[in-house]
């Protein structure tokens, strides 16, 4: 007798291939697509990358190029982003971070996050949770901007005690306040250096001290650099004696950053238990989703399961909401 070759082999067969639906395999083959394709996309771009620094450096070397050479990537989806209001804004608030991005370039990044995200959870835990990882994925690549401005703002209040420093210097040598400005544009580092070359430019351009100032405000928020420029302002207007003003600013700006330093050390703890309480809830899922294999499909398999999992997530998100806003002290 023939044996049908839909058939299976016989009764070990299939409990092979049942272990095999039902053991850690899937999980195994979905964890390493899902390097792979992160290993692929980071090739890819670090190729890209090194093909637009060879670009830019045979052009400088040879002197001529046409655009083609230095046109960023996705930029296509760049220019169709910025014809909308949201693009406009995304391209004010990755310029605050002091980025390379575009709007076009981080449009793509979030997109592509947001779809293996959707992907991974829904193989991984439950289809229920696919769209909450987009969700998270979105949340996260918008707060990434946030945390960078956040960072470079921080940086930059470092940086105006020896600002106002530079600026008493050359003042007291006997330098105008454009000049004393393009001067510490070139002796600071990055980001006020960066920063004051775009107020000297715009000084340059015609743009009055004060309308220079005032844009800088708007880019790096704060009340030390709100001090700063009030003591500017006020010295080109009504002259002065600006290099005591900051001689003193000075002073207070290194007490400020003392204060700020001790602050934030005291308050890590809590910033840390902030980031640690979701994580310990998502980690719990996936260890009783590794106890009992099927468990959490399960569990989002009826409208209770779904109400209660979407008020745990809630409660969660209320949580890191208040410790964080209880560990956020403005000195």
């Amino acid at each position: 007798m023939t044996r049908s070759p839909n058939l299976p082999a016989g009764p070990h067969a299939l409990l092979a291939g049942r272990d095999f639906a039902s053991g850690p395999y899937p999980l195994l083959v979905v964890g390493a697509a899902a390097l792979a394709l992160a290993l692929g996309v980071w090739g890819l771009t670090a190729w890209r990358g090194g093909r637009a620094d060879r670009a830019a450096l045979v052009e400088r070397l040879a002197g001529d190029g046409g655009p083609e050479a230095r046109r960023p990537a996705f930029s296509g989806l760049d220019r169709r982003v910025r014809t909308y209001a949201w693009g406009k804004r995304l391209a004010g608030r990755l310029a605050a971070t002091g980025t390379n991005l575009t709007p076009g370039q981080f449009t793509a990044a979030v997109a592509g996050l947001v779809a293996g995200s959707w992907i991974v959870a829904h193989l991984v835990l439950a289809p229920f949770f696919g769209p909450i990882a987009a969700l998270i994925a979105a949340w996260a690549g918008m707060s990434f901007l946030e945390w960078r401005r956040r960072v470079r703002n921080e940086r930059f209040i470092a940086q105006l005690p020896d600002l106002a420093r530079v600026l008493a210097n050359a003042t007291q040598a006997g330098l105008a306040l454009r000049t004393a400005v393009s001067m510490a544009a070139e002796e600071l580092e990055a980001p006020a250096g960066d920063e004051f070359k775009q107020v000297s430019d715009a000084m340059a351009l015609g743009h009055s001290v004060e309308d220079a100032l005032a844009e800088l405000q708007q880019r790096l928020p704060s009340r030390e650099l709100v001090v700063l420029v009030s003591t500017l302002v006020l010295s080109s207007r009504a002259g002065g004696s600006l290099v005591e003003s900051l001689r003193n600013l000075t002073v207070t700006l290194e007490e400020r950053k003392e204060t700020r330093r001790e602050v934030r050390t005291q308050m890590s703890q809590i910033t840390v238990t902030a980031y640690a309480v979701p994580v310990i809830g998502i980690g719990s899922l996936l260890l009783l989703d590794r106890i009992m294999p099927g468990s959490l499909g399960a569990l989002t398999g009826s409208n209770v399961g779904r109400i209660c999992v979407l008020i745990s997530l809630g409660l969660y998100v209320v949580g890191f909401a208040l410790i964080r806003r209880m560990s956020r002290i403005d000195v």
